[in-house]
């Protein structure tokens, strides 16, 4: 656990309480989890169980049917690998304004400690921020959202080639599986009154019952839970890993991992991940460093990037340059222009970009190549950078099931210069990178993937759906 937990409060661990209990915020899984493993060793100490608390209010921006469906999804799952292992779990859907908003803290008051999720975005770190000082009981929270612990990094890095060898270093300590303690006190008493009950049958049903926004339909393609993320994985590796390098930026090969959406929820943990992949390229002497270069480095540069950035939905910690240039270049003429909502439902004149937003709207998820020519696309039609940026992050929080998330975040910030370098001077862009159609259409198969998009507004089937 070092470098993973972080106490929140001073406050002490509560004597004659029932339980220990485990606030399964971001990490909404039972397996490669330390924040759980943790908690399970306080139980051990303290001699007493663990429950474990997942909830799901109607109150988080941009609700949805897409969201809700995603995380619902995921707790027959933790709930089966959880009472197996003696955990206690409790899920509190809460369907209306109106319902009971303190199920959390009438847990809390019968605890002798709250563990949850270190993670630098979302409700999470804003929970993390307010809610230990309200407690009155000992709170930690810990980082099982990344390989080498965040924490590993007091600094911000400017880029890729600044962390990788940081990371490289201290990989050897951190890149081995989570513990899994044996809980010597099993979770034995009855469920709380407030426990919603799951099934594959009623997740329809009970997301109808919810006070959101019914407009975002599920993903065509994705369905959540573990065991949905280990399906996914496990196809990864038979049939993607041995050509990822090459084509992983030929969205109509079908040869990422599409594993985000399983990340940002937690129902899979990118350690897990790393090491199937690490032992499946020796058995079959397999170079994965393309794919552990995305996975770790990349994805671990978003974190740090998230954690320390003043504001990550803003332009103040990017580079000196790509402000500057930004603001020279702030009254070039943008010609056309797209509203909002015309870009929100895909009505421009490039039939390219109209396909990577309907796989938004569709999928809750763009390939990552085209995402990056999404966004510059977006820029160039945007009356102002502030309006492209609040566009790209907005549409990413309604529909993707990747949004929020500390990848997502540094992605979008890359389209205006984040952990990237200037380039050549140019109308808009000034010397952030511009993408082209032409050049998508040089580099990859253009019209392969816009049909592939065509046919799945127009039947429904996906190919991405496993």
């Amino acid at each position: 656990m070092k470098n993973r937990v972080l106490k929140l409060n001073d406050a002490e661990i509560r004597q004659n309480a029932d339980y220990v209990l485990y606030w399964a915020q971001m990490n909404r899984r039972a397996k490669s989890n330390h924040a759980l493993e943790y908690a399970i060793e306080l139980g051990n100490e303290l001699g007493l169980p663990v429950l474990c608390y997942e909830g799901l209010t109607c109150t988080y921006e941009n609700a949805n049917d897409r969201l809700h469906t995603f995380v619902i999804e995921g707790v027959p799952d933790t709930q089966e690998l959880l009472e197996k292992r003696g955990v206690g779990y409790a899920f509190y859907l809460r369907r209306k304004r109106s319902d009971a908003n303190d199920v959390f803290y009438k847990l809390v008051d019968r605890s002798a400690a709250v563990v949850t999720d270190d993670y630098p975005t979302f409700i999470a770190a804003a929970h993390n921020s307010s809610v230990p000082g309200k407690v009155g009981v000992a709170t930690f929270a810990v980082d099982s959202s990344c390989i080498v612990p965040m924490r590993c990094f007091e600094k911000r890095e400017y880029a890729a080639y600044t962390i990788r060898p940081k990371i490289a270093k201290l990989l050897p300590e951190y890149l081995e599986a989570a513990p899994q303690r044996k809980l010597k006190h099993r979770w034995r008493a009855e469920k709380p009154a407030f426990h919603v009950e799951v099934t594959a049958g009623n997740i329809p049903e009970l997301v109808a019952s919810c006070e959101i926004d019914h407009s975002v339909k599920p993903s065509a393609a994705y369905r959540g839970g573990s065991a949905a993320a280990e399906r996914r994985l496990s196809h990864f590796l038979d049939c993607s890993l041995a050509r990822y390098a090459k084509a992983r930026n030929e969205p109509s090969q079908h040869a990422t991992s599409n594993l985000s959406p399983y990340l940002h929820f937690g129902h899979i943990s990118s350690l897990q991940v790393a090491l199937a992949v690490k032992d499946y390229a020796a058995e079959h002497k397999l170079v994965a460093d393309e794919f552990l270069e995305e996975l770790i480095v990349r994805r671990e540069l978003a974190f740090n990037y998230a954690r320390l950035a003043s504001d990550i939905k803003g332009f103040g910690d990017l580079p000196d340059w790509a402000r500057k240039t930004m603001q020279a270049h702030a009254g070039d003429k943008r010609d056309p222009l797209f509203t909002a909502k015309e870009m929100e439902e895909a009505k421009t004149y490039d039939p390219l970009w109209n396909a990577t937003q309907k796989e938004l709207l569709l999928r809750g998820k763009i390939h990552g190549y085209y995402r990056m020519y999404w966004g510059k696309k977006i820029i160039e039609w945007s009356r102002t950078y502030q309006d492209a940026l609040d566009l790209m992050i907005g549409l990413h929080d309604r529909y993707a099931l990747d949004g929020r998330d500390p990848n997502t975040y540094t992605n979008i910030l890359w389209c205006f210069g984040l952990h990237d370098r200037p380039w050549f001077d140019r109308p808009i862009f000034g010397l952030m990178r511009y993408m082209a159609f032409d050049g998508m259409k040089r580099k990859t198969n253009i019209n392969a993937y816009i049909q592939e998009i065509a046919w799945l507004e127009q039947t429904g089937n996906d190919p991405e759906r496993l």
